[in-house]
């Protein structure tokens, strides 16, 4: 029983290595860098094998023993170009001191290419290799342009460098990302000299354009003294009879305005006293208003105070009304419900006992044979005793000291006086038979019958003759 257990032990725990195996194998490329993987990776669209598979983002897995992997970083590299003594179209050597910024491609082709070329170098390696190709194609653009060029139209200069930097890099698998030119300069001293003639072609420039002014200032001095005579002496004749309108346009002016300031000051003390009074209207309007409010506002809170505590003690007594009652409605449910347990527990004990009773009834019938008369005459017998106790009971509590009878003799039913006496007195005793009656049953036989003459009330008594 243990040995296949322990095959499928061995078994489970092969699969699980080899799963965990490949699981282990398979690659998830960065977002920062390029996965190369390398080996046997198959054959490119040309039917010839490829020297390596490059992804960028994604995951691939990775055949144990016949592929392997690298990453490629694509994190920005900044090389310092210091070039010196570059030779321009004019012959003239110049100085570029200028920042390349480089990185790994991430085109299809191109990262082939750094794959292949630049997989397993270092970062210094990669910027020294990077460093030569772009010094050469810097030399080879300023050997293109002139010095003018170079220093007046940036733009192209840098252009050319950027398109002729990057076919360069893509070969190796770079890209060219930024350039910065610092400062270019030479050693001849030509691009100071421009600089110098410039300066002296604007100054000279400047100096022309001031004799220019200077001169045309000169003649337009001189025609405008001309025309200054002239306007003056014009200016003079009109300037006399200026005057003259002048002052009659001021007397008048100055009416005018004596008569608009006394039109304004009547205005404005018409103004003033409307306003006043305007004012104090709405003063004792608001006066009005405030002490309205103010009124309301009294009467609101003695309202607020009085309903208020109006309201509060009516909840109050609400409240303490609500509790009494339940406590009353508690009390009563209490008492009821007491009540009702006591009624419960009398109303079973009355139960049980007349079942009881009932129970020991029917054992007495089915004693007497199933006979029920025969039965009462057994409870009647039983409690014979005890029913002539009572009856003696009756009467015997009775204190007589004296009894006097006047005994007239015998009557003409035969009785004496002091027979109807005893009889009286045994009559005032409930009969057996009248309690028997009066219960529903009839006296058994064996007790004795009554007396035909019952219509009369009383049972015959024993005569003397009789005894």
């Amino acid at each position: 029983m243990m040995e296949p257990l322990i095959v499928v032990c061995v078994v489970v725990l092969v699969l699980f290595a080899a799963i965990a195996g490949i699981l282990s194998r398979y690659r998830k490329c960065p977002s920062d860098k390029v996965m190369v993987i390398y080996g046997k990776v198959g054959t490119d669209h040309d039917g010839q094998a490829r020297s390596a598979k490059c992804i960028h983002g994604g995951a691939a897995f990775v055949v144990p023993v016949l592929q392997s992997f690298q990453y490629l970083d694509l994190t920005p590299i900044s090389i310092n170009v210091d070039l010196r003594n570059a030779l321009s179209k004019q012959n003239i050597r110049v100085d570029v001191p200028s920042r390349f910024t480089v990185g790994i491609s991430t085109e299809p082709g191109v990262m082939q290419n750094a794959a292949e070329r630049l997989l397993g170098l270092k970062l210094n390696e990669i910027q020294e290799l990077a460093k030569d190709i772009i010094f050469g194609q810097l030399r080879l653009v300023i050997a293109t342009m002139e010095i003018e060029e170079i220093n007046t139209d940036r733009d192209k200069f840098l252009l050319a460098v950027s398109k002729n930097v990057e076919i360069e890099l893509k070969k190796i698998g770079l890209r060219l990302i930024n350039v910065n030119v610092t400062d270019i300069t030479d050693e001849s001293g030509y691009i100071e000299a421009l600089g110098k003639e410039a300066a002296a072609k604007a100054i000279n420039d400047a100096k022309k354009n001031v004799a220019e002014k200077d001169r045309d200032g000169e003649i337009g001095k001189a025609l405008a003294q001309k025309d200054q005579r002239i306007q003056v002496a014009a200016a003079n004749a009109s300037a006399i009879q200026g005057e003259n309108d002048a002052k009659i346009e001021v007397a008048q002016s100055e009416a005018n305005r004596r008569e608009k300031e006394a039109d304004a000051l009547r205005i404005a003390t018409a103004a003033e006293a409307v306003q006043a009074a305007r004012a104090k209207q709405e003063a004792y309007v608001a006066q009005q208003e405030a002490e309205n409010t103010r009124a309301q506002l009294e009467k609101a809170t003695q309202q607020a105070d009085v309903i208020v505590k109006a309201q509060i003690q009516k909840e109050q007594a609400e409240i303490a009304a609500e509790a009494e009652a339940e406590v009353m409605r508690r009390k009563a449910r209490g008492e009821a419900d007491a009540i009702y347990a006591k009624k419960s527990a009398e109303a079973r004990g009355a139960q049980e006992i007349l079942e009881k009773q009932a129970e020991g009834m029917r054992k007495l019938v089915e004693a007497a044979g199933g006979n029920s008369d025969d039965a009462v005459k057994l409870i009647v017998a039983d409690k014979l005793e005890e029913l002539v106790r009572i009856q003696v009971e009756a009467i015997k509590g009775v204190k007589i000291d004296k009894v006097t009878v006047w005994d007239g003799g015998s009557k003409s039913d035969g009785k004496t006086a002091t027979a109807d006496f005893l009889s009286g007195m045994m009559k005032s005793v409930p009969p057996l038979n009248e309690l028997f009656r009066q219960a529903g049953m009839e006296l058994p036989g064996l007790l004795g019958k009554e007396h035909e003459a019952e219509t009369t009330g009383a049972a015959e008594l024993p005569t003397e003759n009789d005894r």
